[in-house]
């Protein structure tokens, strides 16, 4: 398996962030990862973004995970800041490798370190094994989640 390392994601790792962004059924619909440029333009707001925590996760050289944390200042809960992961992705062939844990571990301890009381996330409701994979980490199905497409 080799040494895996986390580090934050540069702009040429973004044609593999995503790659795994459109690798399964959700991402296919939503993604295009044969027109970069809106994700280029989106990275350097990420990038320029200290709240923003684009991480990728890599293997013998070769991006094999990624995920974003975002921090969140907040009045609630007397203050308290959060953070949130979105889109952990694990490329199918590193999947059953411990690497989602170990990402999700690197998520959870980068946000004590930046004084965060609380690590929230969502996933899609289809996603049943992931759900599995958040509560085993921890994790508790507290709350209802609703969107809105503005676009």
């Amino acid at each position: 398996m080799g040494h895996l390392g986390i580090r934050r994601a540069v702009a040429d790792d973004v044609p593999a962030i995503v790659a795994m962004l459109a690798d399964d059924p959700l991402g296919a619909q939503r993604e295009s990862p044969d027109d970069l440029a809106p994700y280029l333009a989106a990275f350097e707001r990420i990038r320029t973004d200290p709240n923003q925590h684009l991480v990728v996760a890599v293997r013998e050289g070769r991006v094999v995970g990624t995920l974003q944390l975002t921090v969140v200042p907040g009045l609630s809960r007397r203050g308290a800041t959060r953070s949130v992961i979105e889109a952990v992705r694990i490329h199918a062939d590193a999947r059953g490798d411990g690497l989602g844990t170990q990402l999700i571990e690197w998520a959870i301890g980068e946000s004590r370190r930046l004084g965060c009381h609380l690590v929230q996330l969502t996933s899609d409701r289809t996603r049943k094994d992931a759900h599995r994979f958040y509560e085993r980490l921890g994790f508790e199905a507290s709350h209802v989640g609703f969107k809105l497409p503005l676009r």
